[in-house]
């Protein structure tokens, strides 16, 4: 008899047939790259659940990851390869076939080759495969290659591989088991959200610990934090700046940290007006210059011996002067314009809070120190019984990057936490392997010439240390496309791509013949200014043709970007190929040891798509390219990008997977290709990892024994210490040709900029953007965040991820609202200078109250991503990007900067400045700017009104089409837009 004995007891099976087979493979959803186990039933996926034996999320699996089932199944994927017939734009293409595809690129290319490589721009989005993609650029002979890292994250990266020899975002982490309080900067939920939702877990449930969120914006992580700091937008820098005012006022340093690890005792010379002005005083050999307060001469750098100098004025043997590096750091940040009383009405918090953070930071640091009973040896030798810990941990990621002083601001966090002593420590800031590298790492970026039929002589992204580095013509113009490498911007080390559709449109600094672009949404979500890119494409001369003449797209999926070209080469999803997670790219590294994956293909296509890396090597092979074709012509890896995982090498003995290397598979890092490293992957679950010894764990910068593996690994060029920079000469270089030194100085106009953003030391300055706007026109901060639950504009048009968001509104505090006579609900413009958007408002308490934000991704335009006409997506669903603009106001001359970060182009689509209004009731109900539908692609898969996909997976249940079929169901969001068929 069940509870309710009126009622018939349900009937559950306890064991169900789940699958017939279960494979193994790395997710794509996000930037997490997490183990996944694939559950087949036939030809369908099953289920996908987390791998617990994977190393970066040990079975925990997130909405997105398990919703993998429906981005494979999306009736967005591309069927077969298209031809425009129509107008760009329109969306009228005829299939083609792959024969015909493949010889109209490869005709396409190689007159471009055969005539100048640097035509042809090749940038990619995120497709987590740019170790191939920048090597196949460079095999092409193009200098004018990039992925989206210019528009996403570069400010991360070059602050950190400039100052700590690594960076924020995937490439590092918290120490999880140790830290006692963390200080998160501006990150969002959308990236490595699992390792941080692990970590954040261990750091909640332990006693005596805290996590303090700065972000103008409370949700997911910041809304579990201790403490949220509601910070405005672009001001970090000055917060840390108050962090650092008030410990070097307490004297709350780590001193020996600061003096053993850093550049902090480096002599900086002092003479205004020279030609070396403020670059480090060296010795006959090269070494920097300290002074040596025990026997009062100055030294080596190398000295271990010396008892160094952190402050003071010394003679040189030339007489002149110099001082430490710190001594000019900390009479900087003591300056009382850093003082908590200067900057707090600036970033909205009060000097109190300010003053007490630090303190916090400070007895944590010092008072609750960690001492590990682990012993090792230094870089010089030097035996050390324990390993001292700061338990203080920070992080950051897009929040900080997305603006145009993000590079400083970030800088600025490297520097607080050199100070504490806290980077690879126990409780610190933990590198990932294969980082730390030396500040910059190198290599340098190639491309000065284009030379016909000819490969670079090296890489076309790389880390410049001065002037002589930068790719400029004689007369300092750019020349890249996208100006990376420039004057404009010189530490440009992920390019910027949002940048080259509208230098190409203009000619500026050249025209390009062909646009070729992988998986980079850049007519929608993936622009800084959608009308303006859109124009660009669409733009013809005076004869009819377009003004970019060629343009090859590839994507697995029917975007926004699709219409515009001319093209379109369909890719696969990620469960149907193979991948490489690759120390060489953006690998699944802990900061326990290194780790690498791959995937494999778990199910077969059932459309007539190919991989994109295998695309590319197919034409690489017809192009000639060395390295993808043998002498005879044929193709160096005919078993295509699976065939170049396990054969190819960069150098000798390193290719694009570390585990079972050599003929036996018994070497890992170094050794030769193994033509069963496939296989023995698969049988680990698609992955290898290793563990650090204790000894290696920590210091690795200074680590005899790490230094000395990361060495054999192939990490780094020899085994010497990496020094942190806090003071970073290579800025002063480009300053001091500002000024009018040395040979390769910046063209006149461009002076005054580098002199004042290419500081030695971190500096603040108000974001560029919002410089130049009148504030009291445009009163507000406007910014996006993507959900946990989305990544990029992919989730959006997933079946099952569509059901928890369908429609993105704007979010406003609470009183920011009552001071418009708002409401929820309501309908309001959004105006910037540079247009203005329609959408409907959300009210929350948790934001800061002179921003308002929302969700990015969720908008889509009509006819794209296999959505129904009516789906709420396209109807009320609305992108910010309408309203940013990818230039900044003119200068006097007229001549527009890109809206990016002055030091490295990373695109500053944060700094956004808008004011808002209400709708008219007339208004009210769609968003806007609403553009025409797309033409349907040739043999669309089609909605269904609802579906039901795995209802046939049951025990004797009939096969129906209605029920199995894999189109998309719409959202159920009211009568009017659910977005289904009758």
């Amino acid at each position: 008899m069940g509870f309710f004995p009126t009622s018939k007891q349900e009937e559950v099976d306890t064991s169900p047939h789940v699958s017939d087979e279960v494979k193994t493979t790395t997710c794509y959803m996000c930037a997490c790259r997490c183990g996944i186990k694939v559950h087949l039933r036939g030809d369908q996926i099953r289920y996908i659940e987390g791998n617990p034996d994977h190393p970066v999320n040990k079975g925990v699996l997130c909405a997105k990851g398990s919703a993998g089932i429906m981005q494979h199944n999306s009736p967005a994927r591309l069927q077969k390869p298209l031809i425009r017939t129509g107008e760009r734009g329109s969306g009228e293409f005829k299939e083609i076939e792959w024969d015909e595809a493949l010889e109209l690129a490869g005709g396409w290319l190689g007159e471009i080759r055969a005539k100048d490589p640097s035509k042809l721009a090749f940038f990619t989005g995120r497709d987590q495969s740019q170790s191939l993609t920048g090597w196949w650029a460079g095999k092409f002979g193009t200098r004018n290659f990039a992925a989206h890292g210019g528009f996403c994250s570069v400010n991360m990266a070059a602050a950190g591989l400039y100052s700590a020899g690594g960076s924020f975002w995937e490439f590092g982490e918290p120490d999880w088991d140790h830290t006692k309080y963390l200080l998160m900067f501006g990150v969002a939920e959308d990236h490595d959200s699992n390792p941080i939702k692990i970590g954040l877990g261990k750091l909640k449930t332990r006693k005596g610990t805290k996590f303090v969120s700065v972000n103008p914006v409370r949700t997911g992580y910041s809304g579990i934090a201790d403490e949220w700091i509601g910070i405005r937008p672009g001001t970090d820098g000055l917060f840390v700046f108050a962090l650092i005012h008030e410990l070097l006022k307490a004297e709350k340093i780590d001193w020996t940290y600061i003096t053993h690890y850093t550049n902090a005792p480096w002599l900086v010379i002092q003479d205004p007006g020279a030609a070396d002005d403020g670059l480090f005083a060296r010795d006959a050999e090269g070494n920097p210059l300290c002074y040596d307060a025990e026997t009062k001469k100055l030294v080596s750098s190398t000295n271990v011996e010396a008892k160094q100098a952190l402050a003071g004025e010394y003679t040189l043997p030339d007489g002149r002067k110099a001082v430490p590096a710190f001594h000019l750091m900390a009479d900087r940040y003591l300056d009382p314009q850093y003082a908590p009383e200067a900057v707090a009405e600036q970033i909205g918090y009060s000097a109190a809070n300010i003053r007490r953070i630090a303190a916090e930071i400070a007895h944590v640091a010092f008072e609750e120190t960690i001492e590990l009973d682990v012993s090792w040896t230094d870089w010089a030798g030097r035996k050390q019984d324990k390993m001292i810990g700061r338990p203080i941990s920070m992080h950051a990621m897009r929040g900080i990057s997305a603006h145009s002083n993000g590079f400083h601001t970030c800088r600025a966090i490297h520097v607080l936490q050199m100070l504490l002593g806290s980077i690879d420590v126990p409780g610190g800031f933990r590198h990932k392997p294969p980082f730390p590298r030396p500040c910059p790492p190198g290599p340098k970026p190639a491309g000065h010439d284009s030379i016909a039929n000819t490969p670079l002589p090296g890489m076309p992204l790389g880390f410049p240390t001065g002037p002589a580095d930068l790719l400029v013509e004689p007369d300092g113009t750019p020349k890249r496309i996208d100006k990376a490498y420039s004057w404009e911007y010189p530490l440009a080390s992920h390019g910027l791509m949002h940048m080259v559709i509208h230098n190409a449109w203009k000619g500026d600094p050249y025209p390009v013949d062909l646009l070729f672009m992988y998986m980079a949404n850049m007519s929608w979500n993936s622009s800084m200014n959608v009308p303006g890119t859109i124009k660009y494409l669409t733009d013809k001369n005076e004869d009819g043709s377009y003004k970019i003449p060629k343009i090859i797209y590839s994507d697995a999926y029917h975007s926004e970007m699709v219409p515009y070209a001319d093209l379109i080469l369909p890719d696969t999803t990620y469960l149907e190929r193979w991948d490489a997670i690759s120390l060489l790219d953006r690998p699944i590294c802990s900061a326990h040891g290194p780790a690498d994956s791959i995937r494999q293909p778990v199910i077969k296509p059932d459309r007539d798509v190919r991989p994109f890396q295998d695309v590319l090597l197919d034409l690489g092979a017809r192009l000639g390219l060395p390295g993808m074709s043998k002498e005879d012509g044929s193709a160096m890896y005919p078993g295509g990008y699976s065939d170049y995982i396990t054969n190819h090498e960069r150098t000798p003995g390193v290719g694009p997977l570390a585990g079972w290397r050599g003929k036996d598979g018994n070497s890992h890092g170094k050794g030769d290709p193994n033509p069963d490293q496939l296989q023995k992957y698969i049988e680990n679950g698609c992955f290898w990892s290793d563990e650090f010894t204790p000894e290696q764990s920590y210091y690795k910068f200074a680590n005899r024994s790490y230094l000395d593996r990361s060495h054999e690994m192939g990490w780094i060029p020899n085994a010497e210490r990496i020094v942190m920079h806090i003071y970073s000469e290579h800025m002063q270089k480009f300053r001091l040709a500002a000024q009018g030194h040395g040979d390769i100085q910046p063209p006149d106009d461009l002076r005054s900029r580098i002199d004042e953003t290419f500081d030695p030391l971190p500096i603040w300055y108000m974001p560029l953007e919002e410089k130049a706007v009148d504030g009291k026109e445009y009163p507000l901060h406007a910014v996006t965040q993507r959900p946990m639950h989305m990544y990029h504009s992919w989730g959006s048009q997933n079946a099952w991820l569509r059901q928890i968001t369908a429609q993105n509104r704007l979010f406003i505090n609470e009183e920011t609202a009552r001071q418009h006579c708002i409401v929820n609900e309501d309908w309001i413009w959004v105006i910037s200078p540079h247009g203005r958007v329609k959408t409907q408002v959300k009210l929350m308490s948790g934001v800061n109250p002179h921003t308002i934000w929302t969700w990015n991704a969720i908008g889509k335009r009509k006819g794209a991503w296999g959505l129904d006409d009516k789906a709420p997506e396209s109807n009320r669903g609305f992108l910010l990007n309408h309203i940013i603009s990818e230039l900044l106001p003119p200068r006097k001359d007229g001549y527009r900067y890109s809206n990016s970060d002055p030091v490295t182009g990373q695109a500053a689509w944060y700094d956004l400045r808008v004011r808002i209004e209400k709708c008219d009731a007339l208004e009210e109900g769609a968003t806007e700017p609403m553009y025409e539908a797309f033409a349907p692609l040739p043999n669309a898969l089609e909605q269904i009104a609802v579906l039901r996909y795995g209802a046939d997976f049951g025990e004797n249940k009939a096969r129906s089409q209605s029920t199995t079929s894999t189109r998309q169901e719409a959202p159920i969001a009211d009568d009017t837009l659910a977005g289904e068929k009758p």
